[in-house]
Protein backbone atom coordinates (compact mmCIF):
# COMPACT_ATOMS: atom_id res chain seq x y z
CA UNK A 1 0.00 0.00 0.00
CA UNK A 2 1.49 3.43 -1.04
CA UNK A 3 1.71 6.07 1.94
CA UNK A 4 0.43 9.22 0.53
CA UNK A 5 3.34 11.28 2.71
CA UNK A 6 6.24 9.31 1.49
CA UNK A 7 4.99 9.55 -2.12
CA UNK A 8 4.65 12.94 -1.41
CA UNK A 9 7.62 13.06 0.53
CA UNK A 10 9.70 11.06 -2.29
CA UNK A 11 8.47 13.50 -4.99
CA UNK A 12 10.58 16.64 -4.26
CA UNK A 13 13.21 14.80 -5.25
CA UNK A 14 12.68 14.89 -8.31
CA UNK A 15 9.58 16.83 -9.35
CA UNK A 16 9.66 20.45 -9.22
CA UNK A 17 5.61 21.06 -8.75
CA UNK A 18 5.72 18.74 -6.04
CA UNK A 19 8.77 20.43 -4.45
CA UNK A 20 7.07 24.08 -4.69
CA UNK A 21 4.67 22.91 -3.03
CA UNK A 22 6.69 21.04 -0.06
CA UNK A 23 8.08 24.00 -0.11
CA UNK A 24 5.14 26.38 0.39
CA UNK A 25 3.94 24.25 3.27
CA UNK A 26 6.88 24.15 4.95
CA UNK A 27 8.69 26.96 4.28
CA UNK A 28 7.37 29.39 7.45
CA UNK A 29 7.73 26.39 10.33
CA UNK A 30 11.57 26.05 8.77
CA UNK A 31 12.13 29.84 9.09
CA UNK A 32 10.73 30.04 12.53
CA UNK A 33 12.91 27.35 13.47
CA UNK A 34 15.74 28.38 12.56
CA UNK A 35 14.79 32.26 13.39
CA UNK A 36 14.95 31.16 17.12
CA UNK A 37 18.13 29.36 16.90
CA UNK A 38 20.13 32.38 14.40
CA UNK A 39 19.91 36.14 14.93
CA UNK A 40 21.45 36.90 11.65
CA UNK A 41 19.26 37.19 8.38
CA UNK A 42 21.79 36.57 5.86
CA UNK A 43 22.32 33.59 7.65
CA UNK A 44 19.03 32.36 8.64
CA UNK A 45 18.35 32.65 4.80
CA UNK A 46 21.22 30.49 4.14
CA UNK A 47 20.29 28.03 6.24
CA UNK A 48 16.59 27.82 5.39
CA UNK A 49 18.07 27.04 1.53
CA UNK A 50 20.71 24.60 2.81
CA UNK A 51 17.43 22.89 5.45
CA UNK A 52 15.39 22.41 1.46
CA UNK A 53 18.62 21.34 -0.23
CA UNK A 54 19.35 18.96 2.32
CA UNK A 55 15.69 17.60 2.14
CA UNK A 56 15.70 17.20 -1.55
CA UNK A 57 18.70 15.17 -1.05
CA UNK A 58 17.24 12.93 1.70
CA UNK A 59 13.70 12.71 0.38
CA UNK A 60 14.30 9.40 -0.35
CA UNK A 61 14.61 8.67 3.34
CA UNK A 62 11.79 9.96 4.76
CA UNK A 63 10.02 7.06 6.94
CA UNK A 64 6.35 7.96 7.74
CA UNK A 65 6.23 5.89 10.38
CA UNK A 66 8.66 8.06 12.70
CA UNK A 67 6.68 11.38 11.68
CA UNK A 68 5.07 13.47 9.48
CA UNK A 69 6.42 15.12 6.86
CA UNK A 70 6.65 18.48 8.55
CA UNK A 71 8.23 16.76 11.83
CA UNK A 72 11.06 15.11 9.20
CA UNK A 73 11.93 18.34 7.84
CA UNK A 74 12.48 20.16 11.10
CA UNK A 75 14.74 16.78 11.73
CA UNK A 76 16.82 17.99 8.61
CA UNK A 77 16.60 21.56 9.91
CA UNK A 78 18.27 20.78 13.04
CA UNK A 79 20.83 18.49 11.77
CA UNK A 80 21.50 21.49 9.29
CA UNK A 81 21.86 24.02 11.79
CA UNK A 82 23.68 22.16 14.22
CA UNK A 83 26.05 21.58 11.53
CA UNK A 84 26.67 25.36 11.20
CA UNK A 85 26.73 26.05 14.64
CA UNK A 86 29.73 23.11 14.58
CA UNK A 87 31.28 24.84 11.75
CA UNK A 88 31.21 28.10 13.24
CA UNK A 89 32.46 27.28 16.58
CA UNK A 90 35.67 25.43 14.51
CA UNK A 91 36.52 28.31 12.59
CA UNK A 92 36.28 30.78 15.98
CA UNK A 93 38.81 27.98 17.25
CA UNK A 94 40.87 28.55 14.30
CA UNK A 95 40.80 32.52 14.43
CA UNK A 96 41.94 32.63 18.00
CA UNK A 97 44.68 30.02 16.95
CA UNK A 98 45.61 32.69 13.74
CA UNK A 99 45.06 35.54 16.06
CA UNK A 100 48.25 34.52 18.42
CA UNK A 101 50.51 35.70 15.68
CA UNK A 102 49.17 39.31 16.64
CA UNK A 103 50.57 38.83 20.09
CA UNK A 104 54.17 38.41 18.93
CA UNK A 105 56.13 41.14 19.86
CA UNK A 106 59.28 41.88 17.99
CA UNK A 107 61.70 40.63 20.52
CA UNK A 108 59.39 37.35 20.47
CA UNK A 109 59.61 37.47 17.05
CA UNK A 110 63.34 37.78 16.87
CA UNK A 111 63.68 34.89 19.46
CA UNK A 112 61.90 32.33 17.30
CA UNK A 113 63.96 33.45 14.16
CA UNK A 114 67.02 33.33 16.38
CA UNK A 115 65.88 29.51 17.48
CA UNK A 116 65.33 28.20 13.84
CA UNK A 117 68.69 29.48 12.60
CA UNK A 118 70.06 27.81 15.40
CA UNK A 119 68.35 24.53 14.23
CA UNK A 120 69.40 24.44 10.94
CA UNK A 121 71.90 22.34 11.04
CA UNK A 122 69.60 19.78 13.04
CA UNK A 123 67.36 20.03 10.14
CA UNK A 124 70.40 19.63 7.57
CA UNK A 125 71.07 15.94 9.36
CA UNK A 126 66.85 15.12 9.18
CA UNK A 127 67.53 15.88 5.41
CA UNK A 128 70.19 13.51 4.92
CA UNK A 129 68.68 10.79 7.70
CA UNK A 130 65.35 11.22 5.14
CA UNK A 131 67.42 9.68 2.56
CA UNK A 132 68.79 6.64 4.64
CA UNK A 133 66.63 3.02 4.43
CA UNK A 134 64.32 2.88 6.91
CA UNK A 135 66.25 0.20 9.12
CA UNK A 136 69.19 2.89 9.63
CA UNK A 137 66.39 6.33 10.28
CA UNK A 138 65.37 5.48 13.41
CA UNK A 139 68.40 4.92 15.10
CA UNK A 140 70.06 7.61 13.56
CA UNK A 141 67.72 10.36 14.82
CA UNK A 142 68.21 9.02 18.05
CA UNK A 143 71.60 8.89 18.23
CA UNK A 144 72.84 12.28 15.56
CA UNK A 145 69.88 14.62 16.11
CA UNK A 146 68.97 13.69 19.60
CA UNK A 147 72.25 12.94 21.32
CA UNK A 148 71.47 9.26 22.70
CA UNK A 149 74.41 7.10 22.69
CA UNK A 150 74.12 4.13 20.09
CA UNK A 151 73.62 1.52 23.06
CA UNK A 152 70.62 3.19 24.57
CA UNK A 153 69.09 3.92 21.14
CA UNK A 154 69.54 -0.27 20.20
CA UNK A 155 67.90 -1.00 23.92
CA UNK A 156 65.10 1.26 23.10
CA UNK A 157 64.19 0.19 19.56
CA UNK A 158 64.18 -2.82 20.71
CA UNK A 159 66.39 -5.77 19.08
CA UNK A 160 63.48 -6.88 17.14
CA UNK A 161 63.03 -3.29 15.48
CA UNK A 162 66.28 -1.84 15.94
CA UNK A 163 68.30 -1.10 12.29
CA UNK A 164 71.22 -2.82 11.87
CA UNK A 165 73.37 0.81 11.65
CA UNK A 166 76.36 0.74 13.05
CA UNK A 167 77.56 3.29 15.57
CA UNK A 168 79.82 4.22 12.50
CA UNK A 169 77.06 5.03 10.06
CA UNK A 170 74.78 6.71 13.13
CA UNK A 171 78.23 9.32 13.87
CA UNK A 172 78.71 9.43 9.80
CA UNK A 173 75.20 11.14 8.60
CA UNK A 174 75.66 14.31 10.18
CA UNK A 175 79.23 14.84 8.63
CA UNK A 176 78.22 14.01 6.00
CA UNK A 177 75.53 15.99 5.96
CA UNK A 178 77.28 18.93 7.19
CA UNK A 179 79.57 18.99 4.46
CA UNK A 180 76.84 18.44 2.03
CA UNK A 181 75.30 21.34 2.66
CA UNK A 182 79.03 23.45 3.47
CA UNK A 183 79.34 22.38 0.14
CA UNK A 184 75.56 23.34 -1.40
CA UNK A 185 76.55 26.98 0.18
CA UNK A 186 79.57 27.34 -1.86
CA UNK A 187 82.00 25.53 -0.26
CA UNK A 188 85.22 24.48 -1.94
CA UNK A 189 85.82 20.67 -0.43
CA UNK A 190 82.88 18.51 -2.82
CA UNK A 191 81.58 15.86 0.07
CA UNK A 192 82.72 12.47 -0.19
Amino acid sequence: MNDPHRDAVSAIGHDPQAFTAFYETHLEAVQRFIARRVSDPHLAADLTADVFLAAIQSAHKYKPDRGSPGAWLIGVARNVVNAEFRRAAKNRAVTRLVSGRELLDADSLADIEARIDAERAAREIYNAVRQLPAKDRALVELVAVDGMPVADAGRLLGSARAPRASAGTAAAVPSKARSQSHYEQGGEDEPV
